[in-house]
């Protein structure tokens, strides 16, 4: 090759070495550092004449230097043409740092191993990433097992309560002369049979898992609706708000039991909670088919919510829209996410002092004829 190409190459492989914006660096046998450029010296804070007065052991994480010794003696005798390998190095200020380490070999003309030439990848920030996420991952396992245990517990200790309370309104049945026919006494007995009813449907969420929409089951929707109203019909007659039930009798969803029953709860409660003081309050219920979707739509004449301002916080967790004291802003998130575990949506429209009213998708289930 001709001096001014042998002139140019070497130029040329000199520039990429010097601005490469990874650390590369060439290594003797003996482990020594020969060459190393700017961006070496910046990822390990070391200075050009530190790197050479020591070998890359010197500053090598102890637990990954033998697998690397390992692959280098591989490169020598010829078995592989290069590798790749994590590695942590000593930082000059003491710091870790992760890299990702590649390394070929230039041999003589005559076959004699040469020098190792090494690329050095700063991977620490990713590593840092994987690690916060493996930790919430753990975190989340932990708190779902607390949860399962607590949810064992609870539905195990609530069903006890049940019982003893079944018990109580027994005896009271006994000796109390006309309290059947009390209407009160009537509502409470309903509420502890609904209670019964809820408890077994948290059980069947303990026991199964329902992140896929392949185990949902056909539900009557308007079973689901008319429990919801008749567990509300004491709140309701306390704020003398009318509860308008228009769904359609014979309209079938795709749902989990105790989903449906904490999602229609939680938009009667919220709609009679915020119910307007300056008008009688109504909540109207009413289904529609669209497609391959049953649309519940819940409409009332409360308050209203400023969406031009709560549209994005609508559904977070945390997030309140009126000053109430007892506002938890948990409802609608949890709401939210039944439902998109159930493979549907909500929709809302809302105006200041008008009403709100919320459209839920459920999957529509196909009976069999």
């Amino acid at each position: 090759m001709p001096r001014h190409l042998v002139d140019i190459k070497d130029k040329l492989f000199e520039n990429i070495f010097e601005n490469a914006p990874n650390g590369i660096a060439i290594v003797g046998l003996d482990y020594r550092w020969v060459k190393v450029n700017q961006s070496m010296t910046e990822l390990l804070g070391y200075s050009e004449e530190e790197f050479y007065a020591m070998k890359f052991p010197d500053i090598t994480h102890k637990d990954d230097l033998e697998s690397d010794i390992i692959q280098l003696r591989k490169l020598e005798r010829r078995e592989i043409d290069s590798y790749q390998i994590e590695m942590r190095y000593f930082h000059k200020n003491g710091s870790v740092i992760w890299c990702l380490l590649s390394v070929s070999m230039q041999f003589h003309a005559d076959g004699r191993p040469l020098y190792f030439i090494s690329q050095v990848v700063d991977i620490t920030k990713q590593k840092e990433i994987l690690w916060e996420i493996n930790s919430i991952k753990e975190i989340a396992k932990n708190q779902s097992d607390k949860l399962m245990n607590f949810a064992h517990i609870a539905t195990h200790d609530i069903r006890s309560h049940i019982g003893n309370l079944g018990m109580i309104t027994d005896f009271m049945e006994e000796e109390t002369a006309g309290i059947k026919d009390d209407e009160n006494f009537k509502m409470l007995k309903e509420s502890l049979s609904q209670l019964e009813i809820t408890i077994s449907n948290l059980n069947e969420v303990r026991r199964d898992d329902f992140s896929q929409h392949g185990n949902l089951s056909p539900k009557k929707l308007r079973a689901f609706v008319e429990n919801a109203i008749y567990n509300m019909n004491a709140i309701a007659k306390n704020e003398d708000c009318k509860i308008i039930n228009e769904v359609n009798h014979d309209v079938h969803v795709m749902g989990v039991s105790v989903y449906l029953d904490s999602i229609i709860l939680n938009f009667l409660t919220n709609a009679i909670k915020y119910s307007s003081k300056e008008r009688s309050p109504y909540v109207r219920l009413r289904s529609f088919v669209e497609d391959d979707f049953v649309i519940l739509e819940i409409e009332d004449n409360g308050l209203g919510i400023d969406l031009e301002t709560h549209q994005n916080d609508l559904f977070q967790f945390r997030k309140t829209f009126h000053k109430f004291s007892d506002s938890r802003g948990v409802g609608l998130f949890i709401t939210k996410n039944h439902v998109e575990r159930m493979g549907g949506k909500i929709e809302v429209k809302s105006t200041v002092g008008v009403g709100t009213t919320f459209r839920v998708y459920f999957q529509k289930a196909e009976l069999a004829s």
